[in-house]
């Protein structure tokens, strides 16, 4: 097969996902147009560029459907001889868009593509599109499917996480990203946004803030209504695991990813491609993987996707130097160090959903270009991310640098 490299990553600040975050304004055609169009200045892209733009977006009605990706193309400043292609596999949308890119470079369907995704939360709400998964109750309890909050608190009181073991890595989580954003760590792949007049709206991730443990122990639960009073999800949870005789609700706002707006890009493309536009590659893929898991649980797919990709790569746990998994709870990193007993000072070293936010559709990229960013700085070889996946999947990527 032919090697996929990267040639270079860029993403959004990632703002409040909220009516009063400072990204409200841009809307998620926007948000695409504008990180299309700093990839394409930053490395020159003219004509037919690249084969296609793969982008990942969740919620996918109103201003985020109808084919996003067409219009991000057509509202950026790429040739309109570019197609694009939306994709949804959830929270790892914009991992999975750079995943079919990278593969289809690797068995040569096309010289190079873009790919990444975006999510406007503040604009349109997670769950406005009304999905099977979440209200058909012929789907829903047939698999014993449960809000995803639940699922977080299952793991925890499964595998046995207290409430102060989630806090304590949530306040590290954003320990970690405010000496990041300090240092300028994230200088690399994030630019500044701007607004059609040139004026920045956000140049840095908007919800890194300072906590501790006091703080974040004076927060009640947010699950704990839903799962014991009404409409009662703990007892499905229960029916699905009955060794569980009660659900620990140990999971809030301070210890869970935060919804966010952002977008990301990433230029992937063959060796021959590279060379033609006298770019230089910073890391080659090693593997791919995605997987379904039980849908009650939900979360745990990191683990078995990680497994199913160091096995693609015929390497070990031990061989990856960093890893970024996705922080949607604190209990499914906390589950993905157990399982490996992995050290948490290569896991998420700059932070993560918790302290920055999850924008659905862009996060799975924007990790991926994080990684890259860390190993580059601290000369790391390997690199593998990683997210959850609702309804009860996985998906993870193996880089190398060149």
């Amino acid at each position: 097969m032919t090697d996929a490299y990267i040639y270079d990553a860029v993403r959004t600040p990632r703002g409040k996902g909220k009516k009063d975050g400072t990204l409200h304004e841009v809307t998620a055609v926007g948000l695409s147009a504008r990180t299309l169009n700093k990839l394409a200045d930053r490395n020159n892209l003219s004509g037919h560029a690249v084969e296609d733009v793969i982008w990942g977006n969740v919620t996918q009605i109103g201003e985020q459907g109808a084919c996003l990706a067409r219009s991000a193309v057509l509202g950026s400043n790429l040739d309109q001889s570019i197609p694009g292609v939306s994709i949804n596999r959830f929270c790892a949308s914009g991992l999975e868009a750079v995943n079919m890119a990278a593969n289809q470079v690797r068995g040569g369907a096309g010289d190079a593509f873009i790919a990444g995704g975006v999510e406007s939360m503040s604009r349109v709400p997670m769950g406005m599109d009304g999905g099977a998964i979440a209200i058909d109750p012929e789907l829903t309890m047939k698999n014993y499917v449960v809000p995803q909050g639940i699922s977080a608190d299952i793991i925890a009181t499964k595998y046995g996480f207290s409430r102060d073991e989630c806090d304590a890595y949530a306040v590290e989580s954003q320990n970690r990203a405010a000496i990041a954003e300090a240092e300028g760590r994230f200088s690399r792949s994030r630019v500044s946004l701007k607004d059609q007049n040139g004026l920045t709206i956000l140049q840095n991730d908007e919800m890194i803030r300072k906590t501790d443990m006091q703080s974040l122990g004076s927060l009640r639960p947010s699950f704990k209504d839903m799962g014991e009073v009404m409409p009662g999800f703990d007892k499905i949870g229960i029916m699905r695991y009955p060794e569980l005789e009660t659900i620990n609700h140990v999971h809030h706002a301070g210890n869970s990813s935060g919804i966010a707006d952002g977008a990301a890009a990433i230029l992937i493309g063959n060796k021959e491609y590279g060379e033609k536009n006298n770019l230089k590659p910073r890391a080659k893929f090693r593997a791919t993987s995605r997987i379904g898991t039980d849908p009650t649980i939900m979360l745990t797919g990191p683990i078995p996707a990680t497994e199913r990709v160091l096995k693609a790569a015929g390497m070990d746990i031990s061989d990856i130097d960093l890893f970024e998994v996705n922080e949607a709870f604190a209990s499914v990193v906390l589950r993905f160090m157990q399982a490996f007993d992995a050290d948490h000072s290569k896991i998420n070293v700059n932070g993560g959903a918790i302290a920055m936010g999850h924008p659905l559709g862009a996060t799975g990229a924007i990790i991926l270009s994080t990684l890259l960013d860390e190993m580059e700085r601290a000369d790391r070889e390997t690199g593998l991310a990683t997210l959850c996946i609702g309804s009860g999947m996985g998906a993870a990527t193996i880089i190398e640098r060149v």
